[in-house]
C-alpha cells in the first residue's frame, strides 16, 4: 500500500481544522469596509503584547520590516555596528544593511545554536550600537548573559523572535527581555498569518511612539511627516486571522513539544544529534533540527520514502555570494560552518500525528543501521 507524503510543514492543516472560524473572520473584515490599520490590528497589537508580557505592539507587514523598523526607531544607521549571528535567516543581516548599518558576526553555541555571549567582547568596537540575538528554531538565546553585556556597554538589544513565539526563559517569554523584539507571522511560523506579517514589541512608551512613526511615513497627523518614515502596515484581514490564531498558540505549542518529546524518545542513543533544550528554558519547537554527518544522503533517503525535510540554513550568511568576504567576524565562525553541513529539519507542525512521527523515526533508524 502506498504511504502518504509527510511534509516538513503544513500550515493549511490549521485552516481546515478551523475553516468556518477563519471564513467568518474574513467576512467580518470584508463587510466592515476598513482594511488598513483598523480595529483588528489594534486588538491584535494589544493582545500579542499582553501575551508576550510587554505593553506595546506595533504590527508591520513582515518580519524583515519588523527588524528594519526596530533599527530605525533606535536611530541606528550609517556606520553603526550591530552584532548578530551568521547562522540565521538572511533577513537578520539584510535588515541591518538596509538601514545603512554594519553587521558584525559572532559564532553560535554548538548546543543551543544561538549567539555565544562569550564572543561578544571580541566583536565590540566604539561603533557598536546594538546586539541582535536570534532565538533560533524556537530555542531562547542566553538572554541573561546578553542583557548583562548590553548593560555593561550601554548597548541596545533587539530580539529576533521570528521563530520563537511562546518560548520562554524561567517562565518569562522571549520578546520581553530586550529594548525591542521583532516577530514574523510568515505562514509556517508557530503564529502564522495567511500571508506576510510582522510586529515589533516593546515595554517603553517612547520607543512605541517612535515605532509607529517609522511604520507610517513619520505621521502623527495624517499627511504630515514628522520624521522620515516608511510604509509597512499589517492588513486588517491578516490581523483578524492572527487574532483567532493567537488563541490557539498555547495549545499548539504544547502539541509541538509533545511531538518533539516523541522524536527525542525514539532517537535517543542513535547517531543523530537532537535539539538541546537549555536548562531553565521552554523551547517553542518551531523546527525540530537534527544533525548528522550524512545529511545529504539522509535527506534524499527520506524524500524517496515520502518524508519532506528542509535545511535551515544550508549556507551561512557570511558564505553566501552577496556577503562573501565582506562581513567582520566572518573568518572565525567554525561552529556555524560545521552546523550548516550537518543540520536537517524534520517534519514539525501541531497537526502532525504520532504515527507519522514514528514513521519518520523508523526511516531514520533504518538509515542509521545501513550507513
Amino acid at each position: 500500500m502506498k504511504t502518504h507524503f509527510i511534509p516538513v510543514a503544513d500550515p493549511s492543516r490549521q485552516y481546515f481544522d478551523y475553516a468556518e472560524a477563519f471564513q467568518a473572520a474574513a467576512a467580518h473584515v470584508l463587510e466592515g469596509g476598513r482594511y488598513i490599520l483598523g480595529r483588528e490590528v489594534n486588538v491584535f497589537e494589544a493582545a500579542f503584547a499582553r501575551y508576550i508580557g510587554v505593553r506595546y505592539g506595533v504590527a508591520v507587514n513582515s518580519g524583515t520590516d519588523a527588524l528594519i523598523v526596530a533599527l530605525k526607531a533606535l536611530g541606528i544607521g550609517a556606520g553603526d555596528e550591530v552584532i548578530t549571528v551568521s547562522h540565521t535567516a538572511v533577513a537578520t543581516v539584510a535588515a541591518i544593511e538596509l538601514v545603512g548599518a554594519v553587521p558584525v558576526l559572532v559564532d553560535v553555541q554548538p548546543d543551543t545554536r544561538c549567539l555565544d555571549p562569550d564572543l561578544l567582547s571580541a566583536a565590540l568596537s566604539e561603533r557598536t550600537k546594538a546586539l541582535l540575538p536570534v532565538h533560533l528554531y524556537g530555542q531562547p538565546a542566553d538572554m541573561a548573559a546578553i542583557m548583562a553585556f548590553a548593560k555593561d556597554h550601554h548597548l541596545w538589544v533587539i530580539e529576533d523572535c521570528a521563530q520563537a513565539h511562546g518560548a520562554s526563559v524561567a517562565g518569562r517569554k522571549v520578546g520581553s527581555f530586550g529594548d525591542l523584539a521583532c516577530f514574523s507571522f510568515y505562514p509556517t511560523k508557530n503564529l502564522g498569518a495567511f500571508g506576510d506579517g510582522g510586529a515589533v514589541l516593546t515595554d517603553r512608551p517612547k520607543l512605541a511612539e517612535q515605532l509607529r512613526l517609522v511604520r507610517e511615513y513619520g505621521w502623527h497627523e495624517r499627511y504630515i511627516s514628522e520624521i522620515p518614515g516608511m510604509n509597512t502596515r499589517l492588513d486588517e484581514l491578516q490581523a483578524a486571522f492572527l487574532n483567532l490564531k493567537l488563541g490557539l498558540l498555547t495549545e499548539e505549542n504544547q502539541k509541538r513539544r509533545e511531538i518533539a518529546y516523541h522524536y527525542l524518545s525514539r532517537l535517543e542513543g542513535s547517531q543523530f544529534g537532537t535539539p538541546v533544550m537549555a536548562e531553565g528554558t521552554e523551547h517553542a519547537m518551531h523546527l525540530f533540527v537534527i544533525e548528522t554527518d550524512h545529511r545529504d544522503k539522509l535527506q534524499e533517503y527520506l524524500s524517496q520514502n515520502g518524508v519532506g525535510t528542509a535545511i535551515h540554513y544550508p549556507v551561512p550568511i557570511h558564505l553566501q555570494p552577496a556577503y562573501l568576504g565582506r562581513l567582520r567576524g566572518s573568518d572565525s565562525l567554525p561552529v556555524t560552518e560545521r552546523l550548516a553541513k550537518r543540520i536537517l529539519s524534520l517534519p514539525m507542525y501541531p497537526q502532525l500525528s504520532i504515527e507519522d512521527v514514528d514513521r519518520v523515526c523508523d526511516l531514520l533508524l533504518q538509515f542509521a543501521r545501513s550507513s
